[in-house]
């Protein structure tokens, strides 16, 4: 065991340990499911570990994530997040894949317990870990064409970075990183982040629209109920985006108005969602 798997490991034993000792002393409201996930994605990438010639690996090929159902109506929550899209194991590789980590094959399990387990290092969830001779099924998930690449471009409004790049079926933009209610629970993350208090950004709502794969393989834009609008520009015409529709269909090339602000798109695919029709 070398030095950096030592300090690893006693971190983990700490930060468990005070955990713990919070709950038991003050206690503290649930995690919500959004956050759970989350909170599982970083238990997973602390598992990366330095590979030779300065490359990163994950030493793993089986997770098997056991999460604290206390009802029917948690447990469809949890079920709902973890089989959509993405789905648990879609986030977990794209984790790891942003770590630098290649991952050819990743199996999980999830399990549901009425009660947290004596082991457990979060009183809500608990992610065990494994190698083994593992064969995979064929992929079933719910996507019916590959999501194809869409790289963003901010040209107008400050975001958090001027141009992105997107392989997943469904992509959030609004202002602001991170959108919680009234009771600071979380509700959604923004992949495409305005900068919150930013000359220009004030007319983007923090949950304004979202870019989504549909079963033809293309990709929609919808408005997610945002004060000021939302837009599609092309050919020197604005196309409006109805609130509560099923999406108007991208071009690459396409811009789309978000209140006063604009981002580009190019969607990088051989799939239906180049189509110029």
């Amino acid at each position: 065991m070398d030095i950096i798997d030592k300090v690893r490991r006693l971190e983990f034993r700490v930060a468990r340990a005070l955990n713990r000792a919070a709950e038991d002393a003050v206690g503290s409201a649930p995690l919500e499911p959004l956050e759970v996930t989350h909170a599982i994605l970083d238990a997973v990438d602390r598992q990366v570990q330095p590979g030779s010639r300065g490359t990163r690996m994950f030493p793993f090929n089986s997770a098997t994530v056991s999460v604290l159902a206390v009802s029917r109506e948690v447990r469809a929550q949890f079920e709902a997040l973890f089989a959509g899209a993405p789905s648990l194991r879609q986030r977990l590789l794209e984790r790891l894949r942003t770590r630098g980590c290649d991952v050819p094959a990743l199996h999980v399990d999830v399990i549901y317990a009425t009660r947290p387990g004596r082991a457990w290092d979060h009183p809500q969830f608990h992610v065990a870990f494994d190698r083994a001779a593992i064969v995979e099924a064929p992929e079933l998930e719910p996507v019916a064409a590959p999501p194809g690449r869409v790289e963003v471009t901010v040209v107008r409004g400050i975001a958090e970075r001027r141009s992105y790049a997107f392989a997943t079926p469904r992509i959030d933009l609004g202002r602001g990183i991170e959108v919680r209610d009234s009771r600071h629970r979380l509700l959604r993350t923004n992949h495409v982040a305005f900068v919150e208090g930013s000359e220009g950004n004030h007319t983007i709502s923090r949950r304004h629209a979202h870019i989504a794969l549909d079963a033809a393989g293309d990709h929609r834009i919808h408005d997610d109920y945002s004060e000021h609008g939302t837009g599609i520009v092309r050919g020197g015409r604005t196309i409006p985006v109805p609130v509560g529709s099923r999406g108007v269909r991208l071009r690459s090339g396409d811009e789309i108005a978000l209140g006063e602000a604009r981002i580009r798109i190019r969607i990088s695919s051989d799939s239906a969602s180049l189509r110029t029709d």
